[in-house]
């Protein structure tokens, strides 16, 4: 078994404790990345459950519109024919 040197011995520290440095900030950066990750999922089911609803509206408004567009043709009709 041959012996390490103090300064070998020193640079293995080294690279040691700069490797443990970028595995916290790499766990730091996956915490983070994670974290929105969930945020944006739930963004999104807030979206899937909004968009039933607002297609409900628009079909209501779809309704709403050709009512009104029906009852002034039935005026205008109602007007020039009587």
């Amino acid at each position: 078994m041959s012996e390490m040197s103090f300064k070998q011995a020193k640079e293995i520290v080294q690279h040691l404790e700069l490797s443990e440095i970028s595995l916290k900030k790499t766990l730091t950066y996956v915490h983070k990345s994670t974290n929105n990750l969930n945020l944006s999922l739930v963004k999104q089911q807030e979206l899937l459950d909004a968009v039933p609803k607002a297609e409900k509206k628009v079909n209501t408004l779809k309704l709403v519109l050709v009512l009104n567009v029906g009852f002034i043709l039935g005026l205008i009709a109602g007007k020039f024919l009587f």
